[in-house]
């Protein structure tokens, strides 16, 4: 077994808190068949969402891909790449901002260097960077918690630039603006820009390559994505393709200038369109090829689909960079990414060899927009029945209350106002409210709840479980894998 091999064993062996599927332990590869009523007539059905999101969903533009067996069954546009000029989407050509999805094309690059020998996932980051990262009570972030989310950091803004005069290289923002350690790494996912941002850094500094060189030599120009970049503002050849981001405003929808995220570039400036984010998903599903183009050895691809921690047992966790979806029925592992204007989703299910890439730009209703056509498309091609609702166990008593996320700066004081707050509702329910909204949740088993919603059939339907014991009582939801909720003490609800 060479050195990388070793590496991605020690990986996968170690801190699992989700069992790993069989691909990444024996080589023997599951697979799941996708029914021909999910295909066939794909490209119609998801037609018709659109034409609905385009009436209701403040959408300017969007375009949906989706690749099975090696092949695109479609790419399609909609709306307007500019409403102004009544530029249409065009699926070939217009160019979408995928925002944290291109950390996917980050990792890939991490994993290349671990093939070469050059990092090793159990290091100290400290080792391949010339600035220092404090350890917490003596532990430092490895590599690995860079992949799973658990460097165990406060998380912080200031991830754009207002222009381009404005704009600073990323390893100088990375230098500035270490952020606070506030738990041990590899006990708690928490999503981090900055550990991802990180992460490209230590591809830089250990291949002699700068990030947005390194990735189109060798991530790009292989898998023939000759339309995907990190660089900003963007090359002049793709400037005429970029598709407007727009606000709502008035009643109508408002241009807004060209995002900069090149503070953060390795975790979210990329710019691709559906044809290059096509030939990725081909690539990962085929094992890291794409003909005789190789970007990752197999056993790179299967570390990066297979489980790392989760937060709760039972409950969907992260993969390696990637964040678990579904655990069967197929499943699938994908990455969502926001930027202040694009709203983006890559879902892939190797044991399908299916992926789809969403992006869709508009009004702030076009958030929502990208998630229910994720949901709807799920549904469609692997559809699942709601649980039955369950009595409570007799002993059981549950930790409601507030709930505060542990995604948030911690230099600044809480925001009450944004906790979720959790009651009970009958013997069997319990009602979620955040910021204004509330829905119901019936229950399916010991601490588990699934939301009751009038969701098409087929779902996907959300759970929430409760976990931990007295004093440390949390919160996961089963779309939310990145992200964890502590129970707030009574005595820091109002801090």
């Amino acid at each position: 077994m060479n050195r990388c091999s070793k590496l991605i064993a020690a990986v996968l062996l170690g801190t699992t808190v989700l069992a790993s599927p069989a691909t990444a332990a024996s080589g023997s590869r599951t697979t799941h068949a996708v029914a021909p009523v999910g295909i066939d007539g794909l490209e119609d059905f998801v037609d018709g969402v659109m034409a609905q999101q385009l009436a209701t969903r403040e959408v300017a533009g969007a375009v949906v891909t989706v690749v099975h067996r090696g092949k695109v069954v479609f790419a399609r546009g909609y709306g307007f790449q500019d409403v102004d000029k009544g530029i249409p989407v065009d699926a070939q050509q217009t160019l979408f901002r995928p925002g944290s999805v291109s950390k996917m094309f980050t990792w890939a690059a991490l994993l290349q260097q671990v093939e070469l020998g050059r990092v090793d996932l159990d290091a100290d980051v400290n080792s391949y960077i010339d600035f220092k990262i404090p350890e917490f009570e003596g532990k430092p972030i490895r590599v690995r918690d860079l992949l799973q989310h658990t460097p165990g950091m406060s998380d912080q803004g200031g991830l754009t630039a207002p222009s381009v005069d404005k704009l600073i290289p990323y390893q100088q923002w990375l230098k500035e603006r270490v952020p606070q350690r506030v738990w041990a790494p590899g006990t708690e996912i928490s999503y981090s820009n900055y550990g991802a941002a990180l992460a490209g850094y230590i591809v830089e500094r250990v291949s002699g390559e700068p990030f947005a060189d390194y990735v189109e030599k060798h991530i790009f120009q292989p898998l023939g994505m000759n339309s995907t970049t990190f660089r900003e503002p963007l090359p002049a050849a793709l400037a005429p393709r970029m598709a407007t981001g727009y606000r709502y405003k008035d009643g109508k929808l408002e241009a807004k200038p060209f995002e900069l995220f090149s503070p953060v570039m390795p975790a979210g400036s990329g710019t691709s369109g559906a044809p290059d984010m096509a030939r990725f998903m081909i690539a990962i599903l085929n094992g890291g090829a794409i003909g005789k183009a190789r970007i990752l050895r197999r056993e790179s691809v299967d570390l990066l689909t297979s489980n790392s921690f989760a937060n709760a047992t039972g409950m969907p966790g992260m993969a390696h960079g990637f964040f678990v979806v579904r655990e069967k029925g197929p499943r699938m592992v994908g990455h969502g990414g926001n930027t202040g204007d694009f709203h983006s989703n890559m879902i892939l299910s190797p044991e399908a060899d299916l992926g789809f890439f969403v992006s869709e730009t508009g009004g702030q209703g076009s958030y929502g927009g990208r998630t229910e056509l994720i949901e709807a498309l799920i549904g469609r091609l692997f559809p699942v029945t709601s649980l039955p609702q369950v009595a409570a166990p007799a002993d059981e008593k549950l930790p409601l209350g507030a709930y505060r996320g542990n995604r948030r700066d911690y230099s600044k004081p809480a925001n009450p106002e944004r906790d979720l707050k959790v009651a009970a509702s009958g013997a069997n329910g319990v009602i979620v409210t955040s910021e204004g909204r509330t829905t119901y949740w019936k229950r399916v088993g010991p601490m588990q709840f699934e939301q009751v919603t009038g969701a098409r059939a087929g779902g996907p339907f959300e759970q929430l479980r409760f976990h931990g014991a007295d004093g440390r009582w949390r919160l996961s939801f089963s779309s939310q894998p990145h992200v964890l909720y502590h129970l707030v003490p009574p005595e820091e609800k109002h801090p």
